[in-house]
């Protein structure tokens, strides 16, 4: 860190505050605020809704409040009127966190924050409850020096793709327009290299359902002849990649290149737990796959247990199936593509329900503009590095509508999130430091940010 990040004791002021964050993070943490009322009550997402409100109300924003949005979730927003001439920054985050799956994978309890080999263990640690405890670090240190005008908002459904903010941001555009976004739900390339995100890809969600039977019916009695739904289906999703193991949807581009930062495949198998022996899957650089090319996965499959399951053939099986999709590809023709492609690949005359779950743009930044360059100057204060651009394999739908209501507005995406994380998965965890750092850095863009308006 250089000598002027510490300026008038900011860094000071962060790092005094750390005991709080982890506090804060913990509370939150200990909120299981899944929004699926098929697995959590829904009273847990407004609980969390509820302590953010009370929080950033205590960190000086005004008419902090929950509102409604189009999919029964609730977004918390709040404001503080910018000084004469300054400009507005709008913080966004989302309280909603993925379940945490297997409960036997997590090495601690995964709604009970714990702190591990230096790290902060518990679902939501970094995606994104650690980005909120970051917001709220940052406008602690400044306290009542806050030069600019800012906006917040916090969303109660990222997870779930179900698109309540977006739809709400469509018919309010006016309560969250700003001069810059700040999009605190991405990340460091790793710990210490401070990173924006310019690029996301897009998501294209359906559930497939297969039929075959009018029931389950004895494998020894009818096995052979008889189809097997769940055949049928792991045939049809076999048939959406290659042989290397690529993502392979007719109708679609799939041979997309990168050309900025690239992500070395020694560290990218580390990061994401590849076992040794084990081959990536797909061709071209891991850039190429991650950040420029349509990826498909498989989320889940509805069929028997095998401990448990009876000597029957399945009469129906279903699949959950996500499409990630890159810039420059249309989403909902995306969604359409994989439909045609699913519905095509059926065998033996199977019946094929197709279910669409909703779709998310993919998203490019411009980075040129002095918000751009407010923030690589306070991430070379706080790291002493310039910033990198990268892409990002997830979705932020958000970020496209954003984009088409504020075209003048300077979008970033930041954040606490670095590969180790191992966001959506068993033992997620958020590095310290890094709450510090990015604190540091969001409190010196606000800061800066001023100064460039006044100068302009």
């Amino acid at each position: 860190m250089t000598e002027d990040a510490a300026d008038d004791g900011l860094a000071r002021r962060i790092a005094e505050l750390m005991p709080r964050a982890k506090a804060d993070l913990a509370e939150l943490v200990a909120i299981p605020s899944v929004a699926d009322p098929r697995q959590y009550p829904p009273e847990k997402c407004r609980e969390a809704a509820e302590w953010l409100a009370g929080a950033f109300t205590e960190v000086g924003l005004r008419d902090v409040h929950l509102a409604e949005t189009p999919d029964g979730s609730h977004a918390v927003l709040g404001h503080r009127p910018p000084p004469p001439g300054a400009p507005t920054v709008l913080l966004y985050c989302h309280y909603d966190v993925q379940p945490p799956l297997d409960d036997d994978a997590w090495t601690s309890p995964p709604f009970e924050l714990t702190e591990r080999d230096g790290r902060w263990y518990g679902r939501g640690s970094a995606d994104c409850k650690g980005n909120i405890v970051m917001h709220l670090t940052a406008l602690r240190a400044l306290g009542d020096d806050l030069p600019v005008g800012v906006k917040f908002v916090a969303e109660g459904s990222e997870e779930q793709g179900t698109g309540g903010l977006e739809e709400y941001v469509r018919a309010h555009a006016d309560e969250l327009h700003a001069d810059a976004l700040l999009i605190c739900d991405t990340g460091n390339a790793a710990v210490g290299v401070p990173t924006a995100t310019t690029t996301l890809r897009g998501l294209a969600n359906l559930v497939v359902t297969v039929s075959t039977l009018a029931g389950d019916v004895h494998s020894g009695m009818f096995g052979g002849p008889a189809p097997d739904a769940l055949a049928a289906l792991i045939r049809m999703l076999d048939s959406l990649r290659d042989a290397d193991g690529g993502t392979r949807i007719q109708g679609l581009e799939t041979d997309g290149h990168w050309d900025g930062v690239g992500y070395d495949e020694r560290q990218f198998r580390t990061d994401a737990g590849v076992l040794d022996g084990v081959g990536l899957t797909g061709s071209g650089s891991v850039a190429d796959r991650l950040w420029a090319r349509p990826a498909v996965t498989v989320l889940g499959i509805d069929c028997a247990r095998v401990v448990g399951s009876a000597a029957a053939i399945p009469a129906t099986a279903r699949a959950r199936v996500s499409l990630r999709v890159p810039p420059g590809t249309d989403a909902a023709g995306a969604l359409a593509a994989l439909t045609a492609h699913l519905r095509a690949a059926a065998p033996w005359g199977a019946r094929v329900e197709i279910e669409p779950e909703g779709t998310g743009s993919p998203f490019r930044a411009a980075t040129d503009g002095r918000a751009y360059a407010t923030l690589d100057r306070a991430m070379q204060e706080v790291y002493g590095k310039r910033m990198s651009f990268l892409g990002q394999g997830g979705s932020i739908p958000l970020c496209s509508v954003l984009a088409g209501c504020y075209p003048e507005a300077e979008i970033i995406l930041m954040g606490v999130e670095e590969p180790r994380c191992l966001i959506h998965a068993p033992n997620e965890s958020v590095d310290p430091a890094e709450i510090e750092h990015m604190a540091h850095v969001e409190a010196l863009f606000l800061r800066r940010f001023a100064e460039t308006a006044v100068r302009r």
